[in-house]
């Protein structure tokens, strides 16, 4: 392990969890070959904001940052094991981009639309609505679910706010298949929720991403892992995981709340 490295392990019943300090490329050469069973990226978007002290970290020549990403996912790539899922959460522009990169090595599974509430329009384009979650696997996957949904009612009457064609019986007793479209999440954004400065991704991202490839006692890497929702998602699932972030408070806040979830 680099002497640039920090690595804090944590045993959580007979699960475990390992949180780096890290420089992205460092931990995923730091994990090896054939060692995860979903990998999960939310790279920096390289929209100019600050990370750490590090101020033009995420403000990268397009031809630079396209080199750096496509670095990290063949070696997210090189750590899955067969049948292991890949899922990349980006920018519409350069989930194309990877997407094509990626598909000559693994099997294209799903471009899920995750619904992007409050954005603002640019330029000159259409309003922005959605980010994209590339899902990917290596091989036929090892693992597969599909998640139920609870269907929408009306808040005052708690009637089904649907007709279903027909179906209604069958949806009120089994739930709705989780589809491709996620337009019931948006980032958490408000102070009083939020575990860090910068936005979060909802848990349920985190959630529905494990339920659909992971089973007990697999293995969850994330090595951008911010606040470290997916950790807690993974373990609550049972499955152990492998996360870091370059930013030392990030990792702090990992180790914290595991931590807290081990004392519930």
């Amino acid at each position: 392990m680099s002497n640039d490295m920090e690595l804090t392990t944590i045993q959580f019943g007979s699960l475990s969890g390992s949180v780096y300090c890290a420089d992205v490329i460092e931990l995923l050469e730091e994990i090896g070959e054939n060692s995860a069973d979903i990998v999960f990226l939310d790279p920096p978007f390289n929209l100019g904001k600050k990370y750490a002290s590090k101020e033009k970290m995420d403000n990268l020549p397009s031809e630079e940052y396209e080199k750096w990403i496509l670095e990290v996912v063949e070696r997210s790539i090189c750590t899955l094991k067969p049948g292991a899922a890949l899922f990349v959460y980006h920018l519409p522009v350069w989930a194309l981009r990877i997407g094509a990169h990626v598909e000559k090595h693994l099997q294209f599974r799903h471009w899920i639309t995750v619904s992007m509430k409050n954005g603002f329009a640019r330029g000159k384009r259409l309003y922005p609505s959605h980010y994209a979650l590339l899902y990917f696997t290596k091989g036929e996957p090892q693992y597969f679910c599909r998640p139920k949904l609870e269907p929408l009612r009306c808040r005052s009457c708690g009637s089904l706010v649907r007709d279903y064609g027909g179906y209604k019986k069958i949806i009120e007793e089994s739930g709705i298949n989780l589809s491709d479209v996620w337009d019931d999440l948006s980032p958490v954004r408000h102070k009083n929720k939020k575990h860090r400065v910068a936005n979060e991704l909802p848990m349920e991202i985190f959630d529905r991403i494990i339920s659909i490839s992971g089973s007990a006692d697999m293995t969850y890497v994330d090595p951008f892992a911010g606040s470290g929702s997916g950790a807690l998602s993974a373990l609550n699932h049972g499955l152990n995981f492998t996360v870091g972030d370059l930013v030392r408070e990030n990792s702090n806040i990992i180790i914290e709340r595991v931590s807290e979830l081990q004392d519930r």
